[in-house]
């Protein structure tokens, strides 16, 4: 077995289950638990697991809207735009894109009001955003 091929075993289990235990993952990776605890911390240090996270259903939640924000940025002005989105506590995700757009923003804000002052004010503000095409989301379904 590759060591390639229990690092993929390991984050599987891993995007399946953020909150698995090492005694969980080394089960259903087919590992020991030391292997799992030592391919955790390689990863970590190397920047390939950034940090964990839950998944929620935006549905249930009481009182916040998430969106997926297309962002369009002029190539130009990419690097600076990109710094300061990071920057946004209401953005909770930022992704590069090869699709339709520059960037993609995942935003959570109390309402579709606020999550629009976001957008009008903060984000197409920001020089050399050209656009940003909002896409909400209502229900999980996976």
């Amino acid at each position: 077995m590759s060591a390639e091929a229990t690092e993929q075993r390991i984050l599987s289990v891993l995007e399946e289950d953020a909150q698995a235990s090492y005694a969980e993952i080394a089960d259903r990776a087919d590992v020991s638990k030391p292997t799992v605890r030592k391919y955790i911390q390689k990863l970590e240090e190397e920047g390939v697991i950034v940090g964990y996270s839950a998944d929620v259903d935006p549905k249930k939640l009481s009182s916040q809207s998430i969106a997926l924000v297309g962002v369009d940025v002029e190539s130009e002005r990419y690097v600076d735009v990109t710094r300061e989105l990071k920057q946004f506590d209401s953005i909770e995700a930022l992704y590069t894109s090869s699709g339709d757009h520059t960037l993609m923003a995942e935003i959570r804000a109390p309402d579709g009001d606020a999550l629009g002052k976001i957008i009008n004010e903060d984000i197409l503000e920001l020089d050399g955003v050209s656009a940003a095409h909002p896409s909400f989301l209502q229900e999980r379904l996976k």
